[in-house]
């Protein structure tokens, strides 16, 4: 077994097929199959049923998938640890944002960086946090950003995120403050799909609350939910990360006056090589996004929700982990405990 068979491997799972696989690796098709014969002949199982034209993943390789990721992301992690000791000025950050983050902080973060760093590259992963996460954990990615609840990553806390109605400017719930679940529960309500961060913290919300919403659509575009908010079809459940367009507004929801969300950090696996230059990226973005992070004007207006405890740390302590442990300092003082806080092990990351 070698890293070739491993990536012919992932290769052949991502694009669906050895043609597209041998197509992305610019091997040839009997070169891809021999090297998926040899992995499956060293392993002892096959990784594939083979239905006419389709390769379906075995239970084998379902469960052997992950370890194959992490093995070949670990790989490339010695190459960029020893090109990293040798110029200290080159290397690759794999980095999984959502879309909101993508739009805002990241992108106008991105375009400095470049410029100051112009060996370093960036490979962006869309998605949403829980996908994130787990791709995370998987070895996908270096870096994503997820929620600040999650004990298997070393991380840089980032920002408050609230859920919030996204409501039509025309609309008379437009010049509430903030609107509690209950104000809402009786109209239609646009909502991302189950498994976005904002949509499972809304329905843990919800739960608590002995409410039963009356969802008129789940979507997998915060745009496509802003499109609808403004016209009037609905009110909009959000993050408030989000960037409304001008005839709709965002407002705070709450449940007995408590705020519904979650912090958010910048995460990395635990016990990974994280090389200097990624903790370098962790630091310079996370200062920039803590002051020019997307609803910012919103979260300050909107009941505090309590930062994660003795659970973050600075990408510069790794390297003193082994002397002493560190706890951050909360950019906001907990003063009244949220809904995610009281529904601790319900909620899901965010997307």
């Amino acid at each position: 077994m070698d890293l070739s068979q491993l990536r012919a491997f992932v290769a052949i799972v991502d694009c669906g097929g050895i043609g597209r696989a041998a197509v992305r690796l610019n091997a040839s098709q009997p070169a891809l199959s021999r090297q998926l014969q040899s992995l499956e002949a060293s392993l002892g199982v096959r990784l594939f049923d083979r239905e006419r034209r389709r390769m379906l993943l075995t239970a084998a390789g379902e469960g052997l998938l992950s370890r194959a990721r992490s093995i070949l992301l670990e790989a490339d992690a010695l190459k960029e640890a020893a090109r990293g000791f040798e110029t200290g000025d080159s290397g690759l950050i794999r980095l999984g944002a959502t879309p909101p983050m993508i739009e805002a902080p990241l992108a106008p973060f991105l375009g400095r960086w470049r410029r100051e760093h112009p060996r370093i590259a960036v490979h962006l992963v869309e998605n949403g946090g829980s996908t994130l996460a787990d791709m995370l954990d998987a070895g996908q990615v270096h870096l994503a950003y997820v929620p600040a609840d999650d004990d298997r990553f070393e991380c840089r806390l980032l920002y408050p995120v609230h859920v919030v109605a996204a409501v039509a400017a025309a609309d008379g719930l437009a010049r509430a403050p903030m609107l509690e679940l209950a104000d809402i529960a009786g109209r239609p309500l646009l909502a991302l799909r189950p498994g976005f961060g904002s949509r499972d913290w809304f329905d843990v919300a919800c739960r608590s609350a002995g409410l039963r919403p009356t969802i008129a659509l789940e979507s997998a575009s915060h745009s496509a939910v802003l499109a609808l908010a403004a016209s009037g079809y609905g009110i909009g459940i959000l993050p408030s990360a989000v960037v409304p367009p001008r005839n709709v507004c965002l407002i705070p929801l709450v449940h007995h006056g408590a705020a519904v969300g979650r912090w958010t950090m910048l995460a990395w696996s635990r016990g990974r090589f994280l090389a200097s230059y990624a903790r370098a990226f962790v630091n310079a973005f996370a200062t920039y996004a803590q002051s020019r992070y997307p609803g910012r004007g919103l979260v300050e207006r909107a009941p505090p929700i309590a930062p994660p405890r003795d659970r973050t740390r600075s990408a510069n302590a790794e390297a003193a982990a082994g002397r002493r442990h560190g706890r951050g300092a909360s950019p906001h003082h907990p003063e009244r405990g949220s809904v995610e806080r009281r529904t601790r092990g319900h909620g899901r990351p965010l997307r």
